[in-house]
């Protein structure tokens, strides 16, 4: 060829290659590495429909791959970290009660590695600016449904409260930054709590919000996370964990169905509520979960402050009847119990004489309900505690849903543990196809099934 530059020549591949305009170019040379980078940088210089893709496919390889759901998964699965963990292992029939692993006589001073890019934080919960990130990452990327569809809303009051019962250290909202633009990444906590297992009782934590961003979930960043933590905690003389999760982890000590009641049942089917079973038309759906105008209890009433000293006794005398319960001072009742709007909700019944007989409560969590026309959110109500000596556990409950539906929840889920299955059938809750599992860190005792666990633990 005359006049060409045999260093150019082009090969057959690429003189069939149809040309790229400059700006296609550029776009895809942003995709390159050319050496350090935010790692948010490459990701975020795609075309949004490419980036929700790929967050999607993340997310769900994420879940399906990473994370089982049963123990039939659990089984075929490989826990490359939970096998270093002081944990029981899967298969194991635990028959004695103690720690798995004595306490070290010296902790780690130094936090552990992270990936190059991100650094360690601290997240102050009193500083609101530190409040809205968590608030953001949350909502974002922690537990979003499979297909995308709703993913958790949680208020700056809802996170205060969840995090800050009485004793909170700060040290424990332990966070993962991008160094370059200082963006919240990941984030675990833990907050104190006293345990009753079986005839022990342990001072320990309880873990809640574990969260990784979604562009990051295969980095291996949890357990780093965890790692972390259980540093942490360890400086305070601390060894022993509580926590749950919606997967297998070695090994669960109680396995527990969460079941629904609808209470706007016309919503629920139009966002298509998952694990809902409504087997019926809309119009038997009304029908069947229709509920009284009002309640019917004598003498219930909305908790006060001054009733705290009562409750504390009611739940202590209700909660040794289980093998996994919480030890709860007055303080800690107050925290959890005392009203909050959009929070928490208790309501206590009084007899003539001003004695408290009976006492429920329950949390709320609303949702954003992604990519549909008419709703935009979902709020779900949840039962923490319920306790009766004087009336029928299934009237107080048909009045918590009463009182629920009147603020607005459009579903209230109670867990099958304490005495809740006396009433859960009888009231139209529905089993649905969620699991809660329940693990101790560094402790073994026997498992047990649900209805011997007193502790439910709001995230």
């Amino acid at each position: 060829m005359t006049g060409s530059n045999p260093d150019k020549k082009l090969t057959e591949d690429e003189r069939d290659r149809p040309k790229k305009s400059k700006k296609k170019q550029k776009k895809e040379d942003a995709w390159r590495p050319d050496g350090p980078r935010d790692p948010f940088a490459m990701l975020d210089s795609l075309p949004e429909k490419k980036q929700q893709e790929l967050q999607k496919a993340l997310h769900l390889f994420y879940l399906g791959q990473s994370l089982p759901r049963n123990m039939q998964q659990a089984k075929k699965h490989t826990y490359r970290f939970w096998d270093t963990q002081p944990v029981p292992k899967l298969g194991d029939i635990v028959t004695t009660h103690g720690p798995i692993a004595q306490g070290e006589a010296s902790v780690r001073m130094e936090a552990y590695s992270l990936p190059q890019g991100f650094s360690w934080d601290t997240l102050d919960l009193s500083n609101p600016a530190a409040l809205k990130e968590l608030c953001t990452l949350l909502n974002e990327n922690f537990m979003e449904e499979d297909d995308n569809t709703y993913r958790f809303n949680f208020s700056q009051e809802y996170l205060q409260w969840a995090l800050q019962p009485p004793n909170w250290l700060p040290q424990w909202n332990c966070a993962v930054r991008v160094q370059t633009n200082k963006k919240l990444v990941g984030f675990v906590a833990a907050v104190p709590a006293d345990i009753r297992i079986y005839e022990t009782e342990k001072r320990m934590v309880h873990v809640k919000f574990l969260c990784v961003h979604k562009k990051l979930r295969l980095k291996r960043m949890a357990p780093v996370l965890i790692r972390e933590l259980t540093r942490r905690v360890n400086q305070q003389g601390l060894c022993h964990a509580v926590y749950t999760a919606g997967i297998v982890l070695p090994s669960p000590l109680s396995s527990c169905s969460y079941w629904h009641r609808p209470l706007n049942p016309r919503k629920l089917v139009e966002v298509s509520y998952p694990g809902l079973r409504l087997k019926m038309s809309l119009q038997r759906a009304l029908k069947l979960n229709r509920l009284p105008e009002a309640t019917k209890t004598p003498g219930l009433r909305p908790m006060t402050k001054a009733d705290v000293g009562q409750i504390h006794s009611l739940l202590q005398t209700n909660l040794s009847k289980f093998h996994l319960s919480p030890i709860l001072s007055t303080q800690e009742v107050e925290h959890w119990l005392l009203p909050q709007e959009d929070v928490i909700d208790t309501y206590v019944v009084e007899g003539h004489d001003g004695k408290l007989t009976d006492v429920v409560s329950f949390y709320g969590v609303s949702s954003t309900v992604l990519n549909h026309v008419v709703h935009t959110g979902l709020k779900e109500a949840y039962l923490l505690h319920i306790a009766c000596t004087a009336t029928d556990p299934a009237d107080l409950m048909e009045d918590t849903l009463v009182l629920a539906k009147s603020k607005g929840f459009d579903i209230f889920c109670a867990l099958d543990v304490m005495d809740n299955m006396s009433f859960l059938e009888k009231l139209k809750f529905s089993i649905s196809d969620k699991s809660l599992h329940y693990y101790l860190y560094n402790w073994m005792c026997p498992n047990m099934s649900p209805d011997k666990v007193g502790l439910v633990l709001p995230n």
